[in-house]
């Protein structure tokens, strides 16, 4: 196989399946699009038509490349919602819960992207490492440095990818090196946004780390960027963890709960997403409901750190349904894919007395999240007019899958096989703005 030709029309030949609508069961044939034979013809990172092959492939002309990846199944790559680029080596760090990991592992590793060649070292990995298991978009944090924030920007712009990133705020409750001020903290994150916000395919995240390492002081400066930049997604964190929920009560006492430091801040709502969310009142839930805010479910790093179990079922039966994302958060999650991430949350769902019907696993981490990033519009589905974020996933990527494989008979138990036992093993290729970019090198 070949990749795609800078400046040249691209069609690109598989099984394509995207979806429509959450799907309802294993057998919602309504809820997806199914080609057996398909074409998505790309051009300019764009997906310019998509459907059978043949009626595809019509009138194309002598100039265009097609790949064949046949009879591999070709998706919109996946998007992760929560993950943070300076903590690739804090991944697998052996044997503490949320606050005591933060102090042991995580603030050392972050105080060392000051130094602006560390930081688009670990930048360039980040983002390679994410294409390599099929993720395409990424929501992430930065440390507390500017510098930190510029490297990813820079990284992400060389590989004309969609991200959301920004500077973490955070000014108490952190080792030396590690805080900024208040007004630091805006004035760094104005420059950010006014630098990088809508360049390419960027978007800035306002960034407080989480409400007990910012001091109100803060959290009103976090709050004068959301009503000075309106259209710019805010991330943060919100009862992971039950310490962590105490202090955070006592630092924020006029506050009633968790939830309401944010809100009293103003920075909920449709394009606010909040990291964990496992134990919420019915309060909170109900405000995050109202507020049109997002709970970013983040399975791995849940069970990795004993934090608890995300109840996705019970937030998305609610009277008022909660907006729900899935994320990796790496390095407290303990995989950079999605496909593990899913499998994980199925356990994790499960254990509160659920299930997930793969359909919707997919789902979620396709169009599912590109709602939830409020990127609907350009990605999440292969669709005419979206970018040409795809990804190639092959079942019968391991000696243990295709012998599983011999026996599947529907799509959704496909798609099962590729979350139980997928892998970055199991992502063929991975397409950014409709270049093959798995295990290629990215020149500076």
């Amino acid at each position: 196989m070949s990749s795609p030709v800078a400046g040249k029309t691209t069609l690109i030949r598989g099984r394509l399946l995207s979806f429509i609508t959450e799907p309802e069961s294993p057998d919602d044939r309504a809820s997806y699009y199914y080609e057996e034979d398909g074409g998505l013809l790309i051009r300019d990172g764009m997906i310019e038509a998509v459907g059978d092959f043949a009626q595809v492939s019509l009138g194309i002309g002598e100039g265009a490349e097609v790949i064949d990846h046949r009879p591999h199944l070709i998706m919109p790559g996946f998007i992760d919602a929560h993950a943070h680029m300076p903590q690739m080596q804090v991944i697998a760090s052996y044997g503490a819960e949320l606050l005591d990991w933060l102090n042991n592992y995580t603030f050392p590793a972050e105080t060392e992207f000051s130094d602006a060649e560390h930081a688009r070292r670990i930048a360039g990995h980040f983002l390679d490492t994410l294409i390599a298991h099929g993720t395409t978009t990424v929501a992430a944090y930065c440390s507390v440095h500017r510098v930190s924030a510029e490297a990813l920007f820079e990284a992400a712009m060389l590989r004309e990818m969609r991200i959301v990133a920004g500077k973490v705020m955070m000014d108490r409750n952190a080792p030396d090196g590690l805080r900024d001020t208040p007004q630091s903290s805006y004035d760094d994150s104005r420059a950010l946004i006014e630098r990088w916000h809508g360049r390419g395919r960027l978007s800035y995240a306002i960034t407080p780390r989480f409400a007990i390492t910012s001091t109100p002081e803060q959290m009103e400066m976090a709050g004068a960027l959301a009503s000075e930049f309106p259209e710019l997604h805010i991330q943060t964190h919100l009862s992971e963890n039950h310490a962590e929920i105490d202090l955070t009560n006592e630092l924020y006492p006029d506050c009633g709960d968790y939830f309401g430091v944010y809100e009293r801040y103003s920075l909920a709502g449709p394009k606010s997403l909040f990291g964990h969310s496992i134990h919420l009142s019915e309060r909170e839930a109900d405000a995050m409901s109202n507020s049109g805010s997002v709970a970013v479910f983040c399975p791995t790093s849940n069970l990795f750190l004993g934090s608890g179990l995300f109840d996705y079922q019970r937030y998305r039966k609610r009277p008022k349904p909660l907006r729900i994302a899935a994320a990796t958060d790496v390095g407290g999650g303990t995989n950079y894919s999605m496909l593990r991430t899913m499998d994980e949350g199925y356990k994790v769902i499960a254990l509160n007395g659920e299930k997930l019907n793969p359909l919707a696993a997919f789902w979620q981490i396709t169009l599912g999240n590109a709602k939830a990033l409020s990127f609907e519009r350009q990605i999440g589905a292969l669709q005419e007019g979206h970018e040409a974020d795809l990804v190639v996933l092959d079942a019968r990527a391991t000696p243990a899958m295709s012998i599983r494989a011999e026996r599947i008979e529907t799509l959704a138990e496909e798609l099962f096989l590729l979350q139980t036992l997928g892998d970055d093993r199991a992502i063929a290729e991975s397409y950014v703005a409709g270049k093959a970019m798995k295990g290629k090198a990215v020149q500076a």
